[in-house]
């Protein structure tokens, strides 16, 4: 068991990145880390690790031996589950990254009824805009919306994002209807300050415009507000405004003009071979809850171009 132990602690380390990082996962000193990955890597003969004074990586040999210990602490883990009959029941903290409005809307109200469901589970909702680092900060899994790019983790989409243009019937009657792309030169267009290019899919294919206005934000939900208000157009989604454009609060602006369909919602979490069943029932409870045509865009068909 002592020498699980050692490659517990190689795992962390590898996942934390640094040796004082795997200890406070795991409270342990630093110290005791660096000396459990010595007494490891004298019995292995070899070193995991290349060393400097403000980093650590791992070695060719390390990352070979990393692979097949991910693989082993997986299989342990899964034949106790097997053994205690916890391979179906959620269990223990799960700790999920979401947006900030996209998880007050459509994560928290749900929480209740997959609690009810697995009342063994306590669960830590975060909320925030930035991408966090899921495995350095302890993260089981985030909800992310965006086209994502290849990475070292897992990720499962979980539903479309649809985005369009849109303003309040007000604007655009005192600042008339944009008619070409070009159009939004002349008009106030609002993003947050950390948001990319807005990204569009039109008639010639995808196009990006640098949204600008004298207003400047880091909120998504100020954004939206500001949008409600009149004050000018944003790229906004259904899952976030389709209430106000049913009930024509809001209008479609440049309906040929669409946000890029690689963006998406997804779950991203840790590669590993055997998931929890806390974040395997938590993922399969989001996908069948929202799925292809999600309840947010219900009653959008004329919006959607499908009606």
């Amino acid at each position: 068991m002592q020498d699980i132990h050692d490659l517990q602690i190689f795992a962390r380390v590898v996942a934390a990145g640094s040796m004082s990082g795997a200890g406070r996962a795991l409270g342990l000193s630093p110290a005791v880390v660096s000396k459990r990955i010595r007494r490891l890597e004298e019995r292995l003969g070899t070193l995991l690790f290349q060393r400097t004074t403000r980093q650590i990586a791992l070695t060719e040999a390390g990352i070979g031996f990393h692979e097949r210990v991910v693989a082993i602490l997986s299989s342990i883990e899964e034949a106790e589950a097997y053994v205690s009959r916890k391979s179906a029941i959620a269990q223990g903290t799960l700790k999920i990254s979401a947006p900030t409005t996209f998880g007050r809307l459509h994560v928290a109200p749900y929480l209740g009824r997959f609690m009810e469901r697995n009342r063994g589970l306590i669960v830590n909702l975060i909320l925030s805009d930035e991408f966090v680092d899921v495995i350095g900060e302890g993260f089981d899994l985030a909800i992310r919306i965006g086209a994502l790019a290849d990475s070292s983790l897992v990720v499962r989409r979980l539903a479309p994002n649809h985005r369009m243009l849109c303003a309040t019937p007000g604007y655009l009657e005192r600042h008339g209807v944009p008619e070409r792309l070009s159009d939004l030169e002349t008009h106030v267009c609002l993003a947050a300050a950390h948001q990319d290019p807005w990204r569009l899919e039109g008639p010639a294919g995808e196009v990006a415009v640098h949204a600008s206005g004298a207003i400047q934000t880091n909120s998504s939900e100020v954004i939206r507000e500001l949008c409600l208000a009149g004050v000018g157009i944003a790229l906004r989604s259904t899952w976030d405004v389709g209430p106000d454009l049913s009930a024509g609060r809001l209008k479609v602006v440049l309906p040929q003009f669409r946000g890029s369909r690689h963006v998406a919602v997804h779950a991203v979490y840790p590669s590993r071979r055997f998931l929890p069943a806390k974040v395997r029932l938590f993922i399969d409870f989001l996908a069948g809850l929202y799925g292809p045509e999600p309840y947010w865009d219900a009653g959008l068909e004329g919006v959607l171009g499908r009606g």
